[in-house]
């Protein structure tokens, strides 16, 4: 029986390319989350796809269209406001926090026992560069939901003993759509902080993800940076 694998924030261009490498395992059923648009799809692509916008903030409807029996989940979800700390609005940590964070969680919690039953789990959420240096001048809240993410629950470590790992990456500057999202952020100046002076490459991201996924027998409970040695 294939594995059943949730993307989360599945077309994103991590997301798009992270789906493209999963699918050529015959193990998994590739389940893809996206919020507006899959058109990065082929239309003959053998994946699932979920529509939902998990900014909105209809707790019980959102979360009655995910399963409760995942095997793999991969939190990609990225919803960011461009509000910096001193002109947010409650409205904005709201819907920021219930995206990136409550809901994965919650969809993450509804699958640990089928996980247990199965002895079998494996779980990536997703944090930011941005975490390290208190988030950048229009994305505070996008980073301290991701800082969120990096904390890991204590009942969610004790279950390595049934081959559960969890384990949170840390990305750092990525050349792809959603940091043109970014007011006033300049790619090739940000780049030269970077000590290996490039921004990563989306297809570096989903390789070490499909790592985690398929040959990590070990590593748990980590918050995994791939920064550039940022």
């Amino acid at each position: 029986m294939k594995k059943k694998l949730l993307i989360l924030g599945g077309s994103s261009d991590i997301g798009v390319e992270l789906a493209k490498k999963l699918s050529n395992f015959e193990e998994y059923e590739v389940i893809i989350h996206y919020n507006k648009n899959k058109k990065f799809f082929k239309k003959n692509s053998e994946c699932k796809f979920l529509k939902n916008d998990l900014s909105k903030l209809n707790f019980k409807n959102t979360l009655k269209q995910f399963r409760n029996d995942y095997d793999i989940i991969i939190n990609l979800v990225g919803y960011i406001s461009n509000s910096s700390f001193q002109n947010f609005k409650p409205i904005d940590f709201q819907k920021t926090i219930y995206a990136n964070t409550l809901i994965p969680l919650m969809i993450i919690r509804k699958s640990l026992q089928n996980m247990k039953k199965k002895r079998f789990g494996r779980i990536i959420n997703t944090s930011s560069i941005g975490v390290k240096f208190g988030g950048g001048e229009n994305t505070f809240l996008y980073s301290l939901s991701k800082f969120s993410n990096e904390f890991i629950p204590s009942y969610i470590k004790k279950l390595a003993s049934n081959n559960i790992l969890y384990n949170c990456v840390r990305i750092g500057v990525v050349d792809t759509k959603f940091h043109h999202k970014i007011k006033n952020k300049n790619l090739k100046e940000r780049a030269s902080f970077i000590p290996m002076k490039r921004v990563a490459k989306k297809e570096e991201i989903a390789d070490l993800m499909v790592y985690l996924i398929n040959n990590n027998k070990f590593i748990n409970n980590e918050v995994i940076n791939i920064t550039g040695g940022e």
